[in-house]
């Protein structure tokens, strides 16, 4: 696991070679009580999130700025961000983190990687939202992750996202994101797998299940690096995708798409974004104070309105996007054990990345 983990560190780029230099101001702790507040006021408060694209982290740093909370914001990909703060926990680097969603939570929690703090705003998100049994994390936002389309172009998709991966008709005409240390591939993955469990399978999945899973990577058409999944489609190099339901509106304001999405019967995987102070942080009454701050009604209201997302605090749902708010309310919702998820996904992106990517 060591060497896996410097090799990991390795890969993360100049970004992560900056917030190491930060190292000072995030303090390193090790107490398994969430460490102490001798960051003092005026340290840097070191947030990592997978949330910060499309204008989210300046954002942020923006407004927690004008709140007289000083912070840098380190973006990394769902699974590497939640495998870093794991490697960091003996020597801490962040002092927050925000944006992952349960799964990744539930292992940061089991390694102790994060610690409880209940923010002032702890009575206006519902209590199963987030982590009801010890307070670990806070949800913040809610997401569907949907298969679009646009409906200039597309008059008969589908009603099965399956048939997608299924059918040759569709073979090469809709994008696959093979990138798996990211966490809507890894959603996607579950999502499958979820449907098709078997406790005598390999791996706890079905032959049904693994099968699919080898045609949707094999069937699909690999995403672009820096290329957006709408600048493919209106571009006519594909057909569908996969994309998170607060992306929706932003999108088709900018490339003049009407989108239409596929919703089974079964229903789309739900994410829930969250936030948890890191375990050992030095700054720990700042990153109190940063967490009270962002979850309050009022942030996540201006947030929503912002970037269309649709908040967990309940007295921020007013200022949301009416279109987004009505969205979510029409979007059944796929059951998905978690938990299980959590306790099976490193060895299911193992075997899809040995057998099916390569």
């Amino acid at each position: 696991m060591v060497d896996i983990r410097k090799k990991r560190w390795s890969l993360l780029g100049i970004a992560a070679v900056a917030a190491v230099t930060l190292t000072g101001c995030a303090g390193g702790s090790t107490e398994t009580d969430g460490g102490s507040s001798d960051g003092g006021s005026d340290a840097t408060l070191i947030v990592y999130t997978n949330s910060n694209s499309d204008g989210r982290g300046e954002w942020i740093t923006e407004k927690a700025a004008d709140a007289g909370i000083d912070i840098e914001i380190v973006g990394l990909g769902g699974a590497d961000l939640t495998n870093r703060i794991i490697a960091e926990k003996n020597n801490p680097v962040g002092d927050v983190v925000f944006g992952l969603n349960n799964m990744f939570f539930e292992q940061l929690k089991a390694e102790e990687a994060i610690t409880a703090y209940e923010p002032e705003w702890s009575g206006e998100v519902p209590a199963d939202a987030g982590d009801p049994a010890d307070g670990a994390f806070w949800p913040l936002v809610e997401q569907a992750i949907v298969t679009v389309y646009d409906e200039n172009t597309i008059t008969d998709a589908p009603s099965d996202e399956e048939d997608l991966w299924t059918d040759e008709e569709y073979a090469g005409r809709y994008e696959v994101n093979p990138a798996l240390g990211q966490a809507t591939p890894q959603l996607v993955l579950a999502s499958i797998l979820s449907r098709h469990l078997d406790e005598d399978g390999d791996l706890g999945v079905s032959d049904e299940g693994w099968d699919l899973v080898k045609s949707y990577y094999a069937n699909g058409s690999p995403a672009v690096e820096g290329t957006d999944l709408y600048a493919r489609i209106t571009r006519g190099e594909i057909d569908y995708g996969v994309l998170p339901s607060s992306g929706i509106a932003a999108r088709d304001e900018e490339y003049g798409t009407k989108t239409g999405m596929i919703v089974p019967d079964y229903g789309v995987p739900y994410v829930t974004e969250q936030i948890a102070q890191i375990n050992g942080t030095g700054n720990e009454e700042k990153a109190q104070e940063f967490i009270d701050w962002f979850g309050s009604a009022e942030v996540q209201g201006e947030f929503a309105a912002e970037f269309n997302s649709m908040p967990v605090n309940e007295g921020a749902v007013e200022q949301a996007n009416p279109e987004v708010v009505e969205l979510m309310g029409t979007l059944d919702r796929q059951d998905i054990d978690f938990g299980f998820v959590s306790e099976n996904l490193g060895a299911w992106v193992e075997k899809v990345t040995l057998e099916y990517i390569g």
